[in-house]
């Protein structure tokens, strides 16, 4: 009978065998229809993924466009993916038939004395052999058919958290470059704000010097400039520290980064729309939990063929002879056929390795419900945060206007006799404040909007299945 008679049928046995892995399907999660406080005529977050874009900035379009290229923990992620998929190839090689040349050459002598030794027999004598092995086994209960999967599973996991590695890092920058903004609107605030009480302060003095105020007028100034001060300088400190770690994110040493002062204020984008059903669909995270679930589930099968016997087909065959005469048709020697491992005892062993099994992916299984209530509360939480935030932000913009005019009142009041330096102070300290706050409330509302574009997915989708045949995972050829 040809080789090909011995491997056509294992083979075909094989690739339509039993399967023990449970029916899968995505752990069922209770969704609701819509969110809470939607904003009216929400936009769409771009297909391309580069959400930032809507900010119309062009030094962060930039600094993002390093972040792909140099980011470190980026880097270690594509790394982790690379390894994700070397080990699903690695997985994939045990579905096909392992075949190994055997060649040994030795020479060797015999004990004059060794138990059972023939007459005839020489004390030296040589083994020399050229020969093939081939190994293959029949996947009868589909135990490597469930390994494979389990491994393409995990390898489709590991994309999926690079994308999320990468969305978040994209979203810690833009977070980072809008607070630094930020501050240096506050920035310019307070430098508006030190050169009015500088005026204030020497009004006081020469009104002190004509003997028509307080000594008290002028401290009450000094403390005030001196404040404003002292917190400019711990703004500049607080914009330092962000700019460090906007120098990380690029991968640069942070001396070597530099972001010139802007007050010009950032776009503020229009909220993307958010559906609960499409949270499931573009959340990278989610696909990675599910993923791992699936691949938990695969490994049920193959703990539960272990139960069963294995078989292998094996052949061997080549050339062997005492000297070198390697190439006679004399020296030809094959042989074939199969081996079975029929479990007996094992102390427990696959019967702990099928619970650890179905406990992981139980596990998983919770991991992913986890992941999407978590991802549920976050959309909803940035869209709680942008109304409420909205309001906050108009309510305190008025009051801002108002305490400026306040402020520029009560000094003119002042410097006419018709009003004391505290009130001033009062009103001026009020003008600082409702404006920092307003600053403050602006870049809360891009942060949340961030958030949002965040917890929505940031416009990845998950990418579809490519095409595989069954038992074998689409990473064979990379």
């Amino acid at each position: 009978m040809k080789w090909r008679t011995w491997l056509a049928a294992p083979i075909a046995l094989a690739l339509g065998g039993c399967d023990f892995a449970p029916r899968y399907a995505p752990p069922a999660v209770a969704t609701p229809s819509n969110f809470k406080d939607e904003p009216a005529g929400g936009g769409t977050l771009p297909v391309s993924g580069e959400w930032w874009l809507a900010f119309n900035d062009r030094t962060l379009n930039v600094l993002q466009a390093q972040v792909d290229a140099a980011n470190p923990d980026l880097a270690a992620a594509v790394a982790a993916n690379d390894e994700a998929v070397a080990r699903a190839n690695a997985a994939l090689s045990n579905a096909y038939p392992q075949v190994n040349a055997v060649p040994h050459f030795l020479a060797s002598k015999q004990s004059a004395n060794r138990p059972l030794r023939g007459a005839n027999e020489p004390n030296f004598y040589g083994d020399n052999l050229l020969g093939v092995q081939v190994a293959y086994e029949i996947d009868i209960w589909g135990r490597v058919r469930d390994i494979v999967n389990s491994a393409n599973a995990t390898a489709e996991a590991s994309a999926d958290a690079l994308a999320d590695a990468r969305l978040e890092l994209h979203a810690e920058l833009a977070r980072d470059y809008v607070n630094l903004r930020g501050y240096d609107a506050e920035a310019k605030l307070f430098a508006d704000t030190i050169v009015i009480y500088r005026s204030a302060l020497k009004l006081t003095q020469d009104r002190l010097a004509a003997n028509i105020a307080s000594p008290v007028d002028v401290d009450r100034a000094q403390t005030q400039l001196s404040s404003a001060e002292a917190l400019a300088s711990d703004l500049a400190l607080s914009r330092a520290l962000l700019e460090n770690s906007i120098a990380a994110l690029v991968g640069k040493a942070a001396p070597s980064l530099r972001i010139a002062l802007s007050s010009a204020p950032l776009a503020m984008p229009r909220p993307p729309r958010a559906v609960p059903a499409d949270v499931l669909r573009n959340r990278p995270d989610i696909a990675e939990s599910e993923r791992q679930t699936a691949a938990a589930s695969e490994l049920i099968g193959s703990a539960r063929a272990n139960f069963f016997p294995k078989l292998t087909l094996l052949a061997l065959g080549g050339t062997q002879d005492t000297n070198f005469r390697l190439f006679n048709p004399e020296n030809l020697f094959g042989s074939i056929g199969p081996t079975i491992d029929i479990p007996l005892f094992d102390a427990g062993l696959r019967q702990a390795e099928l619970r650890i099994a179905k406990a992981e992916f139980t596990q998983a299984a919770e991991n992913y419900r986890a992941t999407v209530l978590r991802a549920l509360q976050e959309v909803q939480d940035q869209l709680s945060s942008l109304r409420w935030l909205a309001d906050e932000s108009r309510q305190t913009t008025t009051a801002a206007v108002a305490a400026r005019k306040a402020a520029d009142l009560s000094l003119t009041l002042y410097r006419d006799g018709a009003s004391s330096f505290l009130d001033v102070v009062t009103a001026q300290s009020a003008a600082l404040e409702a404006e920092g706050l307003a600053i403050v409330l602006h870049t809360r509302q891009q942060v949340a909007v961030i958030g949002l574009m965040l917890a929505l997915g940031g416009g990845w989708t998950v990418p579809p299945e490519p095409p595989a045949k069954p038992g074998f995972a689409p990473y064979l050829a990379e």
